[in-house]
């Protein structure tokens, strides 16, 4: 029942979720010598998964990420019209769904590190969400371990959120060790099933903004932060991001002020006293 097509839209979905490139090579590597082993066993004639072109999709992808603002919804009215309409096209009209982009996105975070969110890892008088853990995939199902950079971040919860999270607080009966977020069943949230859930491609497209994934949730808040003026050391603390390079791809690039530099210089040349010997600008007709 395994076919080339299956695995191939596997591999692209992984893509699309963020899944590292070495944790695609490994998986595509372990399913061929499973596959190997049933030609062996001649429970199947021959391989016939050959997945082909995945390094260019990531190239594909990492292209986008080099522009990851454009990557973001560009307003909090265009974020809570997401929600809704995410929670409207569920079978179940689920809040938790809408509750879980909004906090997402108000967060710069992962929908898995949302899923691994806990009532006591929020401080309700100071509003900082100790960020600890993430829900992930593993042998046997979803499992909870440790942040992607293998440390914990404080994350400020704002204030346009702050009543979600005392309804998420309150519907979890203030049990610490409660999730703060799970799916109609109570139940882990998973991206995945996010997407499945509220038809997120048909309604993503359906609102304008068919580009958007699960992961442009942190895109969103990370250029909001940026676009708020929080300083690229904050910034990196509350992305998690190891390298600021990374973060400052979230910066907005200030065209207007790089003018004006470019015009202190000039004015700067065409000073004699303050450049006896160097170049003398005259302006072209």
């Amino acid at each position: 029942m395994v076919t080339a097509g299956l695995a191939d839209r596997a591999v692209m979905n992984w893509i699309a979720e963020g899944v590292s490139k070495s944790a695609v090579k490994n998986s595509l590597a372990a399913l061929s010598r499973v596959l190997d082993q049933a030609v062996r066993d001649e429970v199947i004639d021959r391989n016939r998964v050959e997945v082909s072109g995945w390094q260019r999709q990531y190239e594909r992808y990492e292209d986008e990420l080099d522009d990851p603002r454009s990557l973001a919804l560009p307003d909090w009215a265009a974020l809570t019209r997401l929600a809704d309409a995410l929670v409207a096209a569920s079978s179940d009209n689920y809040q938790g769904w809408g509750d879980v982009v909004v906090f997402a996105a108000c967060t710069a975070t992962r929908i898995g590190e949302v899923s691994g969110c806990r009532v006591r890892d929020i401080d309700t008088d100071q509003w900082i969400w100790r960020l600890r853990r993430q829900t992930s995939p593993g042998p046997g199902g979803l499992k909870d371990k440790g942040t992607k950079g293998k440390r914990s971040r404080r994350i400020p919860i704002i204030e346009d959120i702050r009543p979600l999270v005392l309804q998420r607080i309150k519907a979890a009966n203030q049990d610490p060790d409660a999730r703060l977020f799970v799916g109609p069943r109570g139940g882990r949230i998973q991206t995945g099933v996010l997407h499945k859930a509220t038809h997120w491609d048909k309604v993503v497209t359906k609102v304008g903004y068919e580009h958007l994934r699960r992961h442009g949730l942190r895109h969103t808040g990370l250029t909001w932060f940026a676009d708020a003026g929080v300083p690229l050391h904050r910034l990196q603390q509350i992305a998690g991001h190891t390298d600021p390079r990374i973060t400052q791809r979230y910066l907005h690039p200030d065209t207007e002020a790089l003018q004006n530099d470019g015009n202190l210089l000039s004015i700067h040349l065409r000073a004699p006293q303050r450049s006896p010997n160097g170049p003398q600008l005259r302006i072209v007709q």
